[in-house]
């Protein structure tokens, strides 16, 4: 059977992909695993996902890793995650910097254990000057609290002069989301069959593709990404026009 690489336009990529990554903890189960088990075998997925994105010239990748509803799961399970976070980014740092790749990261870092914070700016910075693809890791990230604290920045900016209410307008407040240097979504994909956003990347969303899978994360691999790609270049983009 033909890889659906055969049947991408390179001319025609979206520019930027955002994943939800979901169903690691339902893979497991289903496999009498213990549900930290299908983070640790998600990691496998977010490597081969990461190459392939920037093996086919995709700039920026955003994974949905940790919601701030996420800290409300069972201790036990926060605590591996957070442990699993560490253990990636100081062993993928190298691996990044060799792929050219700068990572990224949104949402309420404050709420990071310290460990987990100083690890994730050390990578940062460490490949800040890397010019390939951009990957972007959603932490303690929800949509509803960037956009609560964009208006509030906002809010403070009015009450202090250096704004009108007049200024306010879309492009002001996409420059006071955590998403201000990077371009909306292309292209969204989810696994694990739910058809919902949950409360990801609600306002950069407004013109996004969406696709939905029935494949678990830990499951979803490059010909997978290929076949969602394929899907959205079969799409028209009108843009309400």
């Amino acid at each position: 059977m033909p890889s659906y690489i055969e049947k991408i336009d390179k001319s025609r990529l979206p520019k930027h992909i955002a994943i939800i990554m979901d169903g690691n903890g339902r893979w497991a189960i289903e496999r009498g695993y213990d549900r930290v088990f299908g983070h640790q075998i998600g990691v496998t997925s977010v490597r081969e996902i990461t190459e392939t994105a920037a093996e086919i010239g995709i700039e920026y990748l955003t994974l949905y890793a940790f919601s701030t509803e996420n800290w409300s799961r069972p201790q036990s399970e926060v605590d591996a995650l957070m442990e699993i976070l560490i253990d990636t980014i100081e062993k993928e740092t190298p691996t990044l910097h060799k792929n050219n790749i700068r990572l990224m990261a949104i949402g309420d870092l404050s709420r990071l254990p310290g460990n987990a914070n100083d690890k994730l700016q050390r990578c940062i910075d460490q490949t800040k000057k890397n010019t390939g693809l951009a990957l972007i890791l959603a932490l303690s990230y929800s949509s509803r609290w960037e956009i609560t604290n964009a208006t509030k920045q906002i809010c403070k900016k009015v009450q202090d002069g250096e704004y009108t209410i007049e200024d306010i307008s879309d492009e002001l407040i996409s420059n006071h989301l955590t998403t201000k240097s990077i371009p909306d979504p292309d292209l969204m994909i989810r696994t694990s069959g739910e058809e919902r956003i949950s409360n990801f990347l609600l306002w950069q969303v407004a013109y996004t593709e969406f696709y939905f899978t029935q494949t678990h994360w830990p499951e979803f691999r490059k010909e997978n990404l290929y076949q969602a790609i394929y899907e959205f270049q079969q799409r028209e983009r009108r843009f309400g026009k």
